[in-house]
């Protein structure tokens, strides 16, 4: 069986992944500091602890497994953090994947999938937008998604590295299978916290600003399943696997909603009233975000398994209820 190294599989989209990668039939090897990320998550996986700065342990990892690809989902991930501190972002997620690459390149591993972001984009000239918008990111995480694509179109040039950036738009939901979904401490995305709401964790939802130049004043986003962005994640490594080179893809249902309607669908789901106020907008957030995925559907073979939004916020919801505090805190 192959064996993939799967940087930050101890996080929400690799986690899954990583089920997704199993089913397919591979073998995979998780690295992570869990900075963030939940041991319990992983804790039917080789896992290898270690931060993406320490160029001796990735060494080893190369060295002691068959490593023949990697999928790289190590990264900060927090906008409204990285306007406030942009030296943490641009040391982990752009230093760290050099240091990641360097030693892929130095083990003669070739392959790399890359979780990016639909952040590199900013404020879209048009939507739905395509691979071939403009790239102007609006805040430090969306500007270190978009330098490490450069240094990967680089690295493809200088050493033949091949690899595929998946462009991910807003991923929400847990895994109707598996023991898995989201929660991140603290949490800032919105669907989490309106379940939170609904749990009596919090008394009410904050919506980031009412005056966009939208319908309904509030930011519109495409929301993914996060179930199916990990099979997009295997399709990836097997294009790469295939003699795929060098290739940027969306990840997204091509379907905008406003935090108002995404507000009423986990008041429609939970059957909790869900208290909202407005609070003032967060730095650096675009207004409106939607994808064209038609590209990753046509190449990838691609096609979203739960697209609509209710069905999305309806697993999320399952887990959570399951889970009112998350993954368990104790060690793997």
């Amino acid at each position: 069986m192959p064996t993939v190294l799967v940087t930050g599989g101890a996080g929400y989209i690799g986690s899954h992944t990583l089920r997704a990668l199993t089913r397919a039939g591979y073998e995979a090897v998780v690295y992570d500091a869990f900075l963030k990320g939940h041991p319990a998550a992983v804790a039917d996986y080789r896992v290898v602890v270690g931060e993406l700065s320490d160029r001796e342990r990735l060494e080893r990892v190369f060295a002691e497994f068959p490593i023949q690809a990697v999928l790289h989902f190590a990264a900060f991930i927090e906008a409204g953090e990285s306007v406030q501190d942009p030296g943490k972002y641009y040391r982990n997620n752009v230093c760290g994947t050099l240091s990641l690459l360097e030693a892929m390149v130095r083990a003669g591993v070739r392959q790399c999938v890359f979780s990016s972001s639909a952040a590199v984009y900013g404020d879209p000239e048009e939507v739905p937008i395509p691979e071939t918008a403009p790239t102007r990111p609006t805040n430090p995480y969306g500007r270190t998604k978009l330098m490490v694509g450069q240094i990967l179109d680089d690295f493809h040039q200088a050493y033949g590295l091949r690899s595929i950036s998946l462009r991910y738009f807003n991923a929400a939901g847990a895994s109707p299978d598996d023991d898995l979904g989201e929660d991140h401490h603290p949490e800032t995305h919105l669907i989490p916290i309106l379940l939170e709401v609904a749990l009596g964790q919090r008394d009410h939802v904050d919506i980031l600003g009412n005056d966009y130049p939208t319908p309904d004043g509030t930011c519109i986003r495409d929301y993914i399943h996060v179930c199916d962005l990990a099979d997009a994640h295997v399709l990836a490594l097997q294009a790469l696997e295939r003699g795929a080179e060098r290739e940027v893809y969306n990840l997204g249902n091509g379907q905008g909603f406003s935090v108002l309607q995404v507000v009423e669908t986990a008041r429609a789901v939970t059957g909790h009233p869900v208290p909202a106020q407005v609070a003032p907008r967060r730095p650096g957030d675009p207004l409106w975000l939607v994808a064209a995925a038609e590209k990753a559907r046509r190449e990838l073979g691609w096609t979203p398994r739960f697209p609509d939004l209710r069905q999305i916020i309806a697993s999320a919801w399952e887990w959570r209820r399951r889970h009112p505090r998350g993954f368990p805190s104790e060690p793997a």
